[in-house]
């Protein structure tokens, strides 16, 4: 075994090779075997220890034995404990989804201390067995149903290719000593149920199901790697960036067929699950929207806008400015200057009456209700029909700022003044406001 573990490491992991790495160990027989492995083959790592302590003298145990293999093999150990339960009752998660988390989040601390540059986990072929089966109980798609990842983002997973009786045997011929783990016999876990259930019964209906699972899982790993590039390409003729949103159009999308497998596979990477609401969403009214918890997708006429949920958007909706001074906090970059002569009204650039400005200005997103005189009109106008006109989307208008003299409209920002602050003499102080 170790030698066809050498060879998969240099095929398949050769940046372990060159680079220090952490093993997260433990102490039960997949990641006492890794260690073993790596040790073997001369790599450079340590080991990571979590104790949980949630069994006791049996979890101080397993720790006890992981600082032993290090000290044995001369390899340097981190350990850390958690108040695992604390964790449970404080963020209501279930005690696996707690050690997960708790365990992940110092592994990235670690890394960020230079301890290595990843981190083995010891998931082996019947781990992934058992992801496919409780992901198909669930339902899934073909991502759900491709196993573990042997390498994702700072992770890797060498064992992957070896199931536990090869690991099993390995470390009986080896003579390796490991701990066993109570709680892995507790069929209330779901997966404990799989592993020690539905397998052996479906190793019972055929014998060769192990070898049969793993080509399976290598035939949908290509199957999704031809859908991936397909889907690209699809993506790259359909989402259009426009104005810092991605458009989408709805008729297009509606000669995608079958349409709800492919708005699955379009948007559940932005948070989208659910293909009832996004069918729904393109028969809805314009205006109609769906939030995920990253994403925002409204439908605007004959087309979608997607958007993602940016943190930098300020809570605050109402921003005053002195006359003395421009505040650094606006969510928009206004300039003011005094000049002598006025020209043409911009978009990005307007010309006002100074004097005709009731300081402190504010600048402040719209409401249903406000109206303004838009310039060259001269007539009053609600600003939600002066959007309509313009055909502004829902998403720009959530985005517009007006820069307001009490409760009248000096400029709807980015698009148009209003006319009662038009310059109409030339020899009173003249202010340009643009937009930096």
């Amino acid at each position: 075994m170790l030698k066809t573990f050498r060879e998969h490491i240099e095929i398949s992991f050769p940046e372990l090779l060159e680079n220090h790495f952490i093993i997260a160990c433990s102490g039960g027989l997949d990641s006492t075997v890794l260690v073993e492995l790596c040790n073997r083959a001369q790599l450079q790592f340590s080991i990571a220890h979590c104790n949980f302590q949630l069994r006791g003298n049996a979890s101080d145990e397993d720790e006890t034995f992981v600082r032993s293999l290090a000290n044995n093999i001369n390899k340097p150990v981190y350990v850390t404990h958690f108040d695992t339960l604390g964790y449970v009752n404080q963020h209501k998660v279930s005690v696996q989804m707690a050690a997960r988390e708790l365990r992940y989040a110092w592994f990235k601390q670690l890394l960020n201390q230079d301890a290595g540059k990843y981190v083995l986990t010891a998931h082996h072929a019947n781990d992934n067995i058992e992801t496919f089966l409780i992901n198909l109980s669930r339902g899934t798609g073909i991502d759900g149903l491709t196993g573990i990842p042997a390498k994702i983002n700072y992770l890797r997973r060498p064992l992957l290719p070896y199931t536990r009786e090869e690991l099993e045997n390995f470390a009986k011929s080896e003579n390796l000593n490991w701990r066993e783990d109570a709680s892995n016999a507790n069929t209330k876990y779901l997966r404990n149920k799989i592993r020690l259930e539905v397998i052996p019964k479906l190793n019972e209906l055929h014998p060769t199901f192990s070898k049969n699972f793993k080509n399976t899982l290598q035939y949908l790993h290509q199957t999704e790697t031809i859908a991936s590039t397909y889907l690209l390409k699809l993506k790259k003729d359909l989402f259009v960036s426009k104005d810092g949103k991605v458009e989408i159009e709805i008729d297009k999308l509606r000669d995608l067929q079958p349409l709800p497998i492919y708005l699955y596979a379009l948007f559940n990477p932005y948070g989208f699950k659910e293909m009832d609401n996004l069918e729904g969403l393109l028969n809805g009214l314009s205006g109609k929207q769906l939030q995920s918890n990253t994403h925002i997708l409204v439908k605007n006429r004959n087309v979608l806008l997607l958007t993602s949920k940016s943190d930098a958007k300020s809570v605050v909706d109402e921003f005053l400015i002195p006359e003395d001074k421009v505040p650094l906090n606006l969510p928009v970059n206004l300039k003011f200057t005094k000049v002598s002569e006025r020209y043409d009204n911009t978009k990005y650039e307007i010309y006002v009456q100074k004097s005709a400005l009731k300081y402190p200005l504010t600048v402040r997103k719209w409401k249903s209700g406000d109206y303004f005189y838009p310039i060259g009109l001269n007539r009053k106008k609600k600003l939600s029909k002066y959007f309509k006109d313009e055909k502004v989307d829902v998403l720009s208008k959530e985005e517009t700022w007006l820069l307001c003299s009490g409760e009248q409209i000096v400029w709807v920002v980015g698009m148009r003044a209003d006319h009662r602050f038009r310059v109409v003499d030339t020899t009173q102080e003249i202010l340009k406001i643009d937009i930096k």
